[in-house]
């Protein structure tokens, strides 16, 4: 069963979801945040570089997915979150992980079934759908939705890949 590690980066909160799924069963395997707070942003990419390699070594994922920049009101914002995203992505490329890179909206469409959810109905359904005692910290939430958005999503294409083979004269979908 493959390993997914989710990340919902940010600049001074990275969250991280680790899930393991195949088909319809996914295990929750761990979740949390990378907090940087307010040092100087090199520092900050170095802390959250560091942290995921840690989480690479410690459970070997076979896939990492992330969630995509959006157009933050402010541009600064959206530079500094844009570095964070850079730091995890390199992080799992030095890795030799492909990156999968999901949108806000994509993401929210897979685990709660519409796009336009708020984070505390992402929260409710990861929990829901991992079986957890409590809802996830919000970060850590996110980045668990990415994993399962991941999961889902990586299934799907396997059904449709698997759809048109042709045995013994038939469609086998």
């Amino acid at each position: 069963m493959p390993i997914i590690l989710g990340v919902d980066p940010g600049s001074r909160i990275t969250g991280y979801g680790v899930i393991r799924a195949e088909g319809r069963l996914i295990e929750y395997l761990d979740s949390g945040c990378i907090r940087v707070g307010e040092k100087p942003m090199a520092e900050r990419l170095r802390v959250i570089f560091q942290s995921l390699a840690t989480l690479i070594g410690e459970y070997r994922p076979e896939e990492f997915a992330i969630e995509q920049v959006f157009m933050a009101r402010n541009p600064d914002s959206a530079l500094k979150l844009g570095q964070a995203r850079g730091a995890a992505i390199v992080s799992a490329a030095t890795s030799g992980l492909a990156v999968h890179e999901y949108s806000a909206r994509q993401v929210k469409q897979a685990v709660v079934g519409t796009g336009g959810a708020d984070k505390t109905q992402v929260q409710h359904m990861v929990q829901a759908l991992l079986s957890l005692s409590r809802p996830p910290q919000a970060d850590a939430a996110d980045a668990l939705a990415v994993a399962l958005c991941h999961a889902h999503m990586s299934q799907s294409v396997r059904r449709l890949s698997g759809a048109g083979r042709v045995r013994g004269g038939r469609v086998r979908g």
